[in-house]
């Protein structure tokens, strides 16, 4: 039995382990035994063997592991080529790590030997080229755990650790390689233990601590908890929004987006905001939970004499070279536990229960600021004067159209905001962001998180809201294609603003009366005018077997939603191009060669 039987036939069908394999289309000179192993595996455990997925490109592929893995916590395993495979991978890995995402990534490595002394030898001229001094570098920076498996014996153990570390908070993408020789192996079948593998459980706060951010939060006169990614273990929500109720006057700020980590129509929701909040100026106590960014010190940071307390799986984060927040404590521990600990103090201690107990106006004040805040956001999704329609509208539309429990892939960057306060997010893992900073995440991401969505029974209805320069980094070609091969019907609604305003954002942040504040986008090289064909690009991949079209009106919005959907909910994949503010220089096309 070759090594590489084992890694699939034993390590991804343990309970609770890898779920799906996704694989790199047309696999390398690396990858004969996998083949071998496929074959065995599939003709011989049927119905027990894990889901291939083929993926045309790698950055897709780990972006679907990436989805599967943030939705259910459950850890992917992606599979690619030697090197040039790893390299392939670019930002998503970033993603994978900032997002932490439990992901394994598993490469061949070119053969060590040359002369036919061991099966696996090398065969092939790009045996020599593919050969480099250290593959697992290209990747390990950004891994919770990067290895060598350097033969067959161990291999069962290796993954297993890495596994781990993949899923042991902070979780995230852990990376391992084998050279051919190493998985041509043969080796006498044996068996681990189950219960001597599991991932490091979560940290709870002492009683100390708990009593000192009890009381903390308890006794100021204007507590904020921020957050930013706590959501991705769906029970925190639950807990989070208890302990609100039990410290009434607490309000909630996401500055991540990362997950949904608290429901928006609860009173004390400030909503979604990149780290610049009011509130973050006026806060007396503030808790920073699950959190890389609760501020932005250049633009908004809490006043001087704020009492500030930092709980976070990983407080020092120690992949980031700088970070520091001025807190007088900080605690590793569980977020989910952290906010259950609390609440339940507060609970039973008669002097803290006694004070929040005369805090009902404060509990007024919030509904109040809710209600407010709630029509701001509905002023702002109006229709245009002449007919067209902003990102405010189209979402609210949205939101108004899809079914009440659609699961969200974001990625609108300079829109995100404004995306989050209309679609309102209420259920746990019901908004998914991009974890990282590597644009492109979401085409991939939403696939997985579909593909995690019916294999976990729920078969939700999943929506991409993506920017247009955002939609070219996501490889439609290969995403549409997987979509259609596949059959993973996804709606994508394409925020077409012609190009990328995110780079005039930066500038103006630095230069806000420079040289480049007084030239368009056009002038800044940032401008897609006239902007590709989006919706044809999704359309050409899948054959032809896919709804697109694009909006340039409210009267094509409100016709062609409805359509879109309905395409979605009958099986197929659709894609709307949003001319946003209008179609000048939008890609105008000829509808009777989309709709379909």
């Amino acid at each position: 039995m070759y090594v590489y039987h084992h890694f699939y036939c034993f390590i991804l069908m343990k309970p609770g382990q890898l779920q799906a394999v996704l694989t790199r289309a047309g696999k390398g000179s690396d990858h004969p035994s996998v083949i071998e192993a496929i074959v065995k595996g599939q003709n011989e455990k049927k119905g027990q063997f894990p889901r291939i997925i083929t993926c045309p490109n790698e950055m897709v592929a780990l972006s679907m592991a990436d989805g599967y893995a943030r939705l259910t916590s459950k850890p992917q395993c992606v599979i690619v080529h030697v090197d040039v495979g790893t390299q392939g991978f670019g930002a998503a890995v970033h993603n994978a790590s900032c997002g932490r995402a439990p992901v394994l990534l598993f490469a061949g490595l070119s053969p060590f030997t040359i002369e036919g002394e061991m099966r696996g030898s090398r065969t092939e001229y790009i045996h020599w080229i593919q050969d480099v001094p250290d593959q697992k570098q290209i990747v390990a920076q950004y891994c919770r755990y990067s290895g060598e498996i350097k033969t067959g014996k161990n291999i069962k153990q290796i993954v297993r650790r890495a596994v781990q570390f993949a899923t042991s908070g902070p979780a995230g993408p852990v990376y391992l390689c084998a050279a051919r020789e190493v998985l041509e192996e043969d080796l006498t079948p044996y068996e681990l233990v189950d219960a001597h593998w599991q991932k490091v459980g979560p940290a709870a706060l002492t009683n100390e601590q708990v009593e000192m951010i009890s009381d903390a939060l308890v006794t100021a006169e204007e507590p904020l908890l921020i957050t930013g990614y706590c959501g991705r273990n769906h029970a925190a929500v639950g807990e989070l929004v208890k302990l609100t109720e039990s410290v009434k006057g607490l309000r909630v700020l996401d500055t991540g987006g990362s997950d949904m980590c608290f429901p928006s129509d609860h009173r004390a929701s400030l909503g979604l905001r990149y780290g610049v909040d009011e509130r973050i100026t006026t806060a007396d106590v503030i808790l920073v939970v699950d959190c890389d960014v609760p501020w932005i010190p250049t633009q908004c940071k809490p006043k001087k004499d704020a009492r500030i307390f930092h709980i976070d799986v990983d407080p020092l984060k120690q992949q980031m070279p700088v970070f520091y927040i001025a807190a007088e404590e900080r605690f590793r521990a569980d977020s989910c536990t952290a906010f259950k600990q609390l609440h339940e103090h507060i609970a039973k201690d008669e002097r803290l229960l006694k004070a929040v107990s005369s805090y009902s106006d404060r509990w007024e004040k919030l509904a109040e600021e809710h209600a407010r805040r709630g029509q701001t956001i509905a002023d702002l999704a109006k229709p245009g004067s002449d007919g067209d329609y902003n990102v405010s509208y189209l979402c609210a539309a949205l939101r108004k159209l899809l079914p009440d429990d659609t699961i969200f892939a974001i990625e609108a960057v300079t829109n995100t905001v404004l995306v989050a306060d209309q679609i309102q997010a209420r259920y746990p893992g019901s908004w998914i962001n991009c974890g990282g900073g590597g644009l492109g995440w979401s085409g991939g991401g939403a696939l997985g998180i579909k593909l995690a969505s019916e294999a976990e029974g729920g078969k939700k209805f999943v929506c991409q809201i993506v920017g247009d320069g955002t939609f070219l980094f996501s490889v439609p070609g290969s995403v549409y294609w997987i979509a259609q091969r596949y059959k993973i019907p996804i709606l994508t609604i394409v925020l077409n603003n012609r190009g990328w305003n995110a780079p005039r954002r930066s500038l103006l942040l630095v230069h806000p009366d420079g040289l480049g504040s007084k030239v368009d986008n056009d002038a800044l090289n940032i401008a897609f005018t006239p902007t590709p064909d989006y919706a044809g690009i999704a359309k050409a991949a899948a054959g032809g077997n896919l709804w697109a079209d694009r909006a340039s009106t409210v009267k094509d919005l409100d016709q062609l939603l409805p359509e879109a959907v309905k395409a979605v909910l009958e099986g197929k994949s659709a894609v709307l191009d949003a001319h946003l503010d209008g179609p000048q220089g939008k890609f105008p096309g000829g509808k009777s060669a989309l709709v379909g």
